[in-house]
C-alpha cells in the first residue's frame, strides 16, 4: 500500500475506537443500568486512550508528511484537517485524555444523581476537578490572549473568546429591547400546552414528524435520555435522543433539533466516511442545523398547517388551535430557567450566563463552589428571574460533567448562522413556507446537503461560511429574521 493508503486504514482504525466510545455513551445515557458506571469509565477510558495513542504516533506523523507528496484534491483537504487534528492532539497527553474520559463517565452520574437531589455540593468536587482538567488542556494547547482561546478552538476552529464577546454585544443590546417590548404587550396563555400527555403518542407524532423533514432511520434512531443529544461517527449509525416532559412542545422541538444534527451527520459525503473529512465541520455550524430545523422549519406557521392535524388527531385537548394561534403559543416569549426550553429570543441570554461564569471560573475569578450564587445572580440581571433550586439552576446541563468546557458560545453562533445559511437557501429557492406548507421538504435538505453537509470538513469554518454566504459570520440576518417574525406575531 502506498502510504496515504496506510494513513487512511490508521484513521480508520481511530475511526472505529471512537464509535465505539461513542456507542457506549450513548448506551450511558439511555439503556445501561446504573451500577455500570465504574465499569464504563473503565471501557471508555481504555478506548479513548488507545485512540489518542494511534493518532498520536510517530508512525501516523510520519505516514502524514509521506502523504503530502502524492494526495490531491479531497486529500490534501484530509491531510490539512489531520494535520491541525494531531497538532491538537500531540500536545496533551495520553494519560490526561484517560483521566479525562474515565472522569467523564463517573461524573455524568454523578451530575444525574445531584441534579434529581438537588445537591451542588455533592457534585462541585468533581466539577472543580473537570475544570483543573480543562486548565491543563489549555496550557498544553497553548493560547496568546486568553485561557478560553484554546478551549473554544477546539470546537470552533478559530474562533476566541473575544469574538464571543463581541457576538454577545451586538445581539444583547437589540434582543433586550425586542423582549421588553413583547413583555409590555402581556402574557400569552400556553397553560394548554401542559398536561399529562401520552409518552407513546409523543414518540409517535415525533417520530412521524422527525422522518418527515428527512431523518433516515434506516440510518438512525430516537431514544429518550435526561438531556437530549446526537451523537455518531459513522454514515450509517446516528443516534437522537428526546425526553418528555408535561410540556407538550418539549419533545416536539428537541426531536427536531436533534434531527437537524442528525441529518447534518447522515448527509455527509459517503465516500469520506471514516475520515477525518466526515461530519460537522465544526459546533457553531453544527447548531446551526439543528436550529434551523427546530426554531426556522419547526416553528413556523407554515409547519403547522401541515402537522397541526396530524397532532390533534393524536391529541384532542388541542382541537381548539388554529396553525395561527398554535403558532402564536408555541413562539411565546418569557424569561424562563431552563435553557433548553428557552424562546428564540432569550435564548443567546441563557447561553451568556455560561460562557461568563465557566470563563471566570477558568481564570479564577469564581471558585466552584460558588457557582450556584453567581448563576443566580446573572439569571436575575440578564432575565429577571431566579432558579429556586440548583436543579433548575447551574446543574440543569450536562456538558460540564463532560468535560465540555468552552463549548456554549458554539450555541450562540449557531443562532446567528442559522438565518445566514437560511437567507441564502431563500435567495436561491425562493421562499421556503410554500414547501414547509406542503411538506416538501426535499428541496430545503437537498440545498442543505449540497452547500453544507456534504463539504464536511473540507473547509475550514469560517471559509465555509464565506463560501456558502458570501459574507462572514454576522449578527444582521439573525436580528432582521426575529424582528420580522415576532413584530408579526405579537402585532408589534
Amino acid at each position: 500500500m502506498t502510504a496515504l493508503e496506510t494513513l487512511k486504514q490508521r484513521l480508520a482504525d481511530v475511526n472505529a475506537l471512537n464509535c465505539a466510545t461513542a456507542i457506549l455513551d450513548w448506551d450511558q445515557q439511555t439503556y445501561m443500568p446504573k451500577g455500570g458506571a465504574e465499569a464504563r469509565a473503565e471501557h471508555v477510558s481504555i478506548l479513548s486512550r488507545m485512540a489518542h495513542e494511534i493518532f498520536t504516533s510517530e508512525e501516523v506523523s510520519k505516514l502524514v508528511e509521506s502523504s503530502k507528496g502524492e494526495a490531491t484534491g479531497d486529500d490534501e483537504a484530509m491531510l490539512r484537517v489531520v494535520t491541525r487534528d494531531i497538532s491538537l492532539a500531540t500536545k496533551i497527553p495520553t494519560a490526561l485524555v484517560a483521566k479525562k474520559s474515565r472522569l467523564a463517565a463517573i461524573a455524568h452520574e454523578e451530575w444525574v444523581k445531584a441534579r434529581a437531589e438537588n445537591n451542588f455540593t455533592g457534585f462541585a468536587s468533581t466539577l472543580e476537578t473537570m475544570f483543573d482538567i480543562a486548565r491543563e488542556e489549555a496550557e498544553y494547547l497553548g493560547y496568546k490572549d486568553s485561557i478560553y482561546d484554546a478551549l473554544l478552538d477546539q470546537y470552533e476552529e478559530g474562533a476566541t473568546a473575544a469574538d464571543a464577546k463581541a457576538m454577545f454585544e451586538a445581539v444583547k443590546g437589540p434582543q433586550v429591547a425586542l423582549v421588553k417590548a413583547i413583555v409590555d404587550k402581556g402574557p400569552v396563555d400556553d397553560s394548554k400546552l401542559y398536561g399529562e400527555w401520552s409518552i407513546p403518542k409523543q414518540k409517535e407524532f415525533t417520530e412521524k414528524i422527525v422522518k418527515a423533514i428527512g431523518f433516515d432511520f434506516d440510518r438512525g434512531r430516537q431514544d429518550t435520555a435526561p438531556h437530549p443529544f446526537c451523537t455518531g461517527w459513522s454514515h450509517g449509525d446516528i443516534r437522537l435522543t428526546t425526553r418528555y416532559l408535561p410540556y407538550l412542545p418539549s419533545a416536539i422541538f428537541g426531536s427536531l433539533h436533534e434531527a437537524g444534527h442528525g441529518m447534518y451527520e447522515q448527509g455527509g459525503t459517503k465516500a469520506w466516511d471514516r475520515t477525518p473529512l466526515y461530519g460537522g465541520v465544526s459546533l457553531g455550524v453544527h447548531e446551526s442545523q439543528s436550529r434551523t430545523w427546530e426554531n426556522i422549519v419547526g416553528r413556523s406557521e407554515a409547519f403547522w398547517r401541515h402537522f397541526l392535524p396530524d397532532l390533534q388527531a393524536l391529541f384532542p385537548e388541542l382541537s381548539d388551535f388554529t396553525p395561527r394561534s398554535f403558532y402564536k403559543t408555541i413562539n411565546k416569549v418569557e424569561p424562563s430557567l431552563i435553557r433548553v426550553e428557552a424562546d428564540e429570543l432569550t435564548y443567546n441570554l441563557h447561553v451568556l450566563v455560561r460562557f461568563e461564569i465557566e470563563l471566570d471560573v477558568l481564570t479564577n475569578k469564581l471558585a466552584v463552589k460558588d457557582m450556584p450564587e453567581a448563576w443566580n445572580a446573572k439569571y436575575k440581571e440578564y432575565l429577571g428571574i431566579t432558579p429556586p433550586n440548583d436543579s433548575k439552576g447551574c446543574l440543569q446541563d450536562v456538558h460540564w460533567s463532560m468535560g465540555s468546557i468552552g463549548y456554549f458560545p458554539t450555541y450562540s453562533m449557531g443562532n446567528l448562522l442559522s438565518y445566514q445559511f437560511w437567507g441564502a437557501l431563500e435567495s436561491e429557492l425562493g421562499s421556503a413556507e410554500s414547501y414547509i406548507e406542503k411538506g416538501d421538504f426535499a428541496p430545503l435538505l437537498g440545498w442543505l446537503q449540497r452547500n453544507i453537509y456534504s463539504k464536511g470538513r473540507k473547509f475550514a469554518p469560517k471559509d465555509l461560511v464565506k463560501q456558502v454566504t458570501g459574507k462572514p459570520i454576522g449578527a444582521a440576518d439573525y436580528l432582521a429574521g426575529l424582528e420580522k417574525k415576532y413584530k408579526d406575531i405579537y402585532d408589534l
